[in-house]
Order: C-alpha cells, then sequence, then structure tokens
C-alpha cells in the first residue's frame, strides 16, 4: 500500500457543482459585494466597448473606404456595379467633373461615378473628390482609439476592484479558519496533522483566489461576449451566422470532454503535490535520524517514486491541454473557413456588403477564445470547489470545550484546604480506554504536590485535566469548590502558568517570549524577573540582550538555556497555579543548578503541581502523589514512601542504583 503522508483528503470527492458551498462562500463574500457588483458592472461595460470595436471595420469599410452602398444592373446577367455618390453643387467636386465628365453620370440633381472608375482619376482629383471620407475615417479611428483608451483604463479598474474584493474575501476566510483552529480542544489537535491544518489555511485558502477574482470577472465577460456575438452575427446576416454556428455542437463537446479530464487529472496532481510536501517536511525533519541510519537510499527511492508519478501526471495534464488548445483553434478554422465561403459567395452576389464580411471574421475570431476560456473556468470552479469542500470540512468540526451559561466569579477563598480538589475523576481519550480511573486528591493554596510514576502512569493527563484542555469523563475537577466546567476557560488560564518538558519558544525576541505585552512591564521589574530566573548570564552572552531575536524557537540555545526562559515566562505572569511538566527531564549538568534555583524561587508561596521523573525533583514538593495505570497507588512525603517500601521506594532504588 503506497502511503499517503497524512494527505489522503486532499481529492475532491464531493458533487461536480456542489451549489450548498456556494452559498456558504456567501457569507464571505456578502461584506465585500459592493466591490464585486461593481467590477461585473465595468465587466459588462468592456465587454460592449469589446463588441464595438471590431464594428467600427465595418463603418470603415461600408460608409468610407468602400462607400458603395447602390449597386445596379445594365442588363440582365451583368455584373453589379457600385457608384459613389457626390455633390455637384461642391466647386471642388464640380471642378472634377469638368475634367473628367465622361466618368460622371447625373440623376436627379445627384452625380455618380462607378467605384471602379476611380482608379482612373489623377491622384490629387482623386483626394479632392473623397475629402469627406478622408475626415470622416480620421474620425472614426479617432473614436476608435479612445474607445482602446478607455478599454485600458476600464480593464485596469475592474482588476484592481477585482483583486482588492477576492484578496479580503481571503483575507477574512484566513482569519476565520485561523481562529476557528484556536479555540478547539486539545483533543482536535490530536487527531489533526499539523500539515493538514497549515494546508488548509495557506494553499486551500489560496486555491480560492481564482473564484473571487478570475472566475468571476472572466465568466460574466464571456458569457456577455458569447451572448454579444451572436446577437451580433445574427443581426449582420442570419444566414451566415447560422452557418458559422453549425460547428459550435463540436466545440461544446469538446469543451465538455476537456473539462471531465482536466478535472481528473487536477486532483490526482494536488493529491501529489500533497504528498510530495509532506514527504519532504517530514525527510527535513528526521535528517538526523536518516543520515545516522543510513536510510538516504531508501529515502530518495521513496521521493524519485513520487516524484515520477507527479511527473506523469503532468505529461498527461500536457497532453490533455495540448489537444484540445489546437483543436479549439481548428475548430476556429473551420468556423472561418465556412464564413468565408458561405459569407464570401453573399458578398459576391451583393446580399452583404465587404464590411460586413469582415467584421463578421473579427467576432468568429473573438467567439472562440471565451469558448476555451469557459472550458478552463469550469475547472478553476472544481479546483475552488474542493478547496471549499475542505475548509468547511475543517470549519464543521467543533470540538471546542463546552462553555459556561455564565461565567461564575468565585468569591474570595473560603477552604485553603481544598483549593484544587479532583473528585473521582476518570478521563479516556478514546471512549472506553481510561487513562486515568477513580482519581481524587486535593492540593491546599501554597502547596506544592509532586507527581510521579511509570511511563503512561497518567501524570500528564491529570495537569491536562487541571488546566481544562480536557473534560473529565467522569467526576469533576473543581478549584476552589467550583466545577472548571463553571469557569470561562480564558479567565482560568490566566490563573495559571505552565512550563513543560519539552521548552517551546517562538521567533520573536527574548523579550516578547517572556513578556506577551513588554509594553506593560516596567524595566525593574524585568530586572527583576531575569534575576529570579537565573537568566542575567544568558541575556548578557546574547547579541542584543533581551532584544534578541530568537530563530526557529531557539534552536541556537542549549535546553537548558531555554528552559530558563520559559521559567522567566512563567514568573512574569505571576500565576497563582504552577505546573510543571516534566521541566527538569532535559536540563544539561551546566545549568542544572541555576534551573533547580529558578524553580524553587517560581514555586515559592505558589500552589504547584509537578510531574517529575527524576525523584530529586519530586523532592521540591510538599507531596509525593504515585501514580499507577491511572490510578493513585501511594502518598505522602519522600522520607514516608521511601519507609513504606511500595511502588516509590523501588523507583528510588532503580534511579539511585
Amino acid at each position: 500500500m503506497r502511503p499517503d503522508y497524512g494527505y489522503s483528503e486532499e481529492g475532491y470527492q464531493g458533487k461536480t457543482q456542489d451549489w450548498r458551498l456556494l452559498r456558504r462562500l456567501l457569507s464571505f463574500v456578502r461584506p465585500h459585494g459592493r466591490m464585486l457588483i461593481g467590477s461585473v458592472a465595468l465587466v459588462v461595460v468592456l465587454t460592449v466597448i469589446e463588441l464595438a470595436l471590431p464594428y467600427f471595420s465595418k463603418i470603415a469599410i461600408d460608409r468610407y473606404i468602400l462607400p458603395g452602398r447602390e449597386s445596379s444592373r445594365a442588363a440582365a446577367g451583368s455584373q453589379t456595379q457600385r457608384f459613389i455618390e457626390v455633390d455637384p453643387a461642391d466647386p471642388a467636386t464640380r471642378a472634377v467633373m469638368v475634367r473628367h465628365p465622361d466618368l460622371f453620370r447625373l440623376e436627379d440633381g445627384r452625380a455618380r461615378i462607378a467605384y471602379a472608375d476611380l482608379s482612373r482619376l489623377p491622384k490629387g482629383d482623386l483626394r479632392l473628390l473623397r475629402r469627406d471620407d478622408w475626415r470622416a475615417l480620421g474620425g472614426v479611428v479617432l473614436v476608435f482609439l479612445l474607445l482602446v483608451a478607455a478599454d485600458f483604463g476600464l480593464t485596469f479598474c475592474q482588476r484592481v476592484i477585482m483583486e482588492r474584493a477576492g484578496h479580503r474575501v481571503m483575507h477574512d476566510l484566513r482569519l476565520r479558519l485561523y481562529d476557528h483552529i484556536q479555540q478547539q480542544s486539545m483533543s482536535f489537535f490530536t487527531r489533526q496533522t499539523v500539515a493538514r491544518l497549515v494546508t488548509r489555511v495557506t494553499n486551500d485558502v489560496q486555491n480560492m483566489h481564482e473564484l473571487f477574482t478570475t472566475f468571476i470577472s472572466m465568466v460574466f465577460k464571456d458569457i456577455f461576449l458569447l451572448a454579444g456575438i451572436a446577437i451580433v452575427m445574427l443581426t449582420l446576416d442570419w444566414r451566415m451566422a447560422l452557418a458559422v454556428f453549425a460547428v459550435m455542437p463540436v466545440v461544446a463537446w469538446a469543451a465538455v470532454m476537456f473539462s471531465v479530464k482536466a478535472r481528473d487529472i487536477y486532483r490526482a496532481l494536488r493529491v501529489k503535490v500533497a504528498e510530495i510536501n509532506g514527504r519532504m517536511a517530514e525527510s527535513i525533519d528526521g535528517m538526523r535520524t536518516i543520515q545516522t541510519f543510513g536510510q538516504e537510499a531508501y529515502n530518495y527511492a521513496h521521493f524519485a517514486e513520487l516524484n515520477a508519478e507527479n511527473y506523469r501526471l503532468g505529461m498527461r495534464e500536457i497532453h490533455v491541454f495540448a489537444l484540445f488548445m489546437p483543436l479549439i483553434e481548428v475548430l476556429g478554422l473551420v468556423a472561418m473557413a465556412v464564413l468565408i465561403y458561405y459569407g464570401g459567395q453573399r458578398a459576391i452576389d451583393g446580399r452583404i456588403s465587404l464590411g460586413v464580411l469582415v467584421v463578421a471574421l473579427s467576432y468568429v475570431r473573438m467567439f472562440f477564445r471565451p469558448m476555451r476560456d469557459l472550458a478552463e473556468n469550469y475547472n478553476v470552479l472544481q479546483n475552488a470547489m474542493s478547496s471549499a469542500e475542505r475548509i468547511f470540512g475543517l470549519l464543521d468540526i467543533d470540538q471546542r470545550l463546552p462553555m459556561p451559561a455564565t461565567d461564575i466569579r468565585p468569591p474570595v477563598i473560603r477552604d485553603r484546604s481544598r483549593w484544587l480538589a479532583l473528585d473521582s475523576v476518570s478521563l479516556a481519550y478514546t471512549p472506553g480506554e481510561y487513562v486515568l480511573r477513580d482519581v481524587s486528591l486535593t492540593v491546599a493554596m501554597g502547596e506544592s504536590v509532586a507527581l510521579v510514576g511509570p511511563t503512561g502512569a497518567g501524570k500528564t493527563s491529570l495537569l491536562n485535566l487541571i488546566q481544562r484542555l480536557y473534560d473529565p469523563s467522569e467526576g469533576a475537577v473543581r478549584l476552589d469548590g467550583l466545577d472548571l466546567r463553571q469557569w470561562d476557560p480564558h479567565r482560568l488560564r490566566r490563573l495559571t502558568a505552565l512550563v513543560t518538558q519539552e521548552p517551546v519558544l517562538f521567533s520573536t525576541t527574548v523579550r516578547r517570549n517572556i513578556f506577551p505585552d513588554p509594553s506593560a512591564v516596567d524595566e525593574l521589574e524585568v530586572d527583576r524577573i531575569i534575576a529570579a530566573a537565573n537568566c542575567k548570564e544568558l541575556v548578557a552572552r546574547l547579541p542584543e540582550g533581551l532584544d534578541t531575536v530568537l530563530e526557529k524557537g531557539g534552536a541556537s540555545l542549549s535546553s537548558g538555556e531555554r528552559q530558563l526562559i520559559t521559567i522567566a515566562r512563567a514568573l512574569a505572569r505571576d500565576a497563582r497555579l504552577i505546573l510543571l511538566d516534566e521541566a527538569t527531564s532535559y536540563i544539561d549538568s551546566q545549568t542544572e543548578a541555576a534551573i533547580y534555583e529558578a524553580l524553587r524561587r517560581l514555586i515559592a508561596g505558589r500552589t504547584c503541581i509537578l510531574v517529575a521523573h527524576r525523584l530529586s525533583t519530586a523532592r521540591m514538593a510538599d507531596r509525593i502523589v504515585v501514580l499507577r495505570d491511572g490510578r493513585i497507588a501511594e502518598t505522602g512525603t519522600h522520607d514516608e514512601l521511601l519507609e513504606s517500601g511500595g511502588l516509590y521506594w523501588r523507583l528510588h532504588r532503580q534511579q539511585t542504583a
């Protein structure tokens, strides 16, 4: 079985068109509807301009270049002649007529000259005779250029408005996703991979870009353009238009086939690219292990296989495009051939003018571009819908902890001896598989309690319940007599500070890692906390002191130095409840004494729950609770537990040995 590296959901498995997704997207589009409507209105104007531009060639040809609108036959079977009418009352025209009387005919006060006889006039007389056509042709060109300039300006405005609206929609959607993810409970993150969540917020939202920008504007433009061209063609000559449209069923069939083939390949490519990204990230994170165990060749072979599959899919995509695009071009040329043959016959017979034939050729060339674009935009829609399905699938997962109807603020401390209490608590991350069973424990205010026991005994799970990262499956955790489910989680967590086994630092300054809002802390308080956490020497060694930016979560610091910074962070919080989760597991000998001293200052006078594998750390606590198989096995002080000869005594003997 080929591994999917957690990305198997990337393939779009929904309906071809899911209008429910579009309706849900409307809630994000609606706040920016004015910009989108304005953009579509500009698209309509631009479409009208685009339709009008070719029509100027007909005006120029039929009115001013080949104006012979009147024709007659001298006798049966003779060819049709074109004539240009001139005004004999005009002195300049009259002078030309006097010089060439054999070329002009007078009828009803108007003079005519056959278009074929214009070549017999001297160049100067021809210019003089057609000076009005010259001026009018210049006016037509000027209007044409003004429309081109308007098209450029309006296109710029339309694209800016549409892109701005699209980016705002993506901005709102990305914020909504980020906020939704942040509010989930820890059970949500145990079931969702980091790569999957990052892909939703980045790649999938970015896939919506073309839907909100290119797709909306181009689809409206293509539809308006197709309808406009069809109307203009039918208006020019409906018989000629129907002859050209006979090719359309073949074009429609080709577009549908392309859409189906391209959609399947796009889906497969998205899955393969996700697998390559996942494999690449996994390899980089585990490069030390790969090189240590000499797995470079094996890892390379797996990546090469994924890359080869991606290459094959890319070539299939190229083949589809290489077939569809030339096919559309060929069908367009076939339509032009039909137009030239049928329309040329009608022009020869005098049923249409040459200008009509020329403008019809221009419209036919324009007609096939929106047909091709619509087929491509259909796949843009499919790509966006597949991303929308995954985005809304994530938004539909709601694993937030239940919020209290009203946040009950406890009164002044009522019972210091039972300030924190676990009453018959059981916890199962997976239904039926309990990690804690019937645990009861009370912690007095200001007391420090150490949790020890074998790996998997449930020590960290107890801390998770106390922070309300999870709710107990049975029983209740109470703080000052109130069930934690009655507390606002945000206010509850403001009372606690956590120092974890593996220090978590962020890629920002040391100051901001310790003080979330540095502006709210004066320098005297900063110095006091840095000194209490034994961070003075560390800060002094850093290039810019507290303002040194930590790269990659403080990778350049030792584990002990990172832990000192997290202890300083806990001190800065000045919390009433301190939680230490294996805070001394990764301490190097050089900073061990400094960390122990900083921890003693941290827990002094505060309530503290500390999880410890090192029993030397457990001795810092007032009381030690020993867990085994999710239950409390024994409790007491260090000396009491050693005298009892139970599990703690055996653990102590193993460590001292």
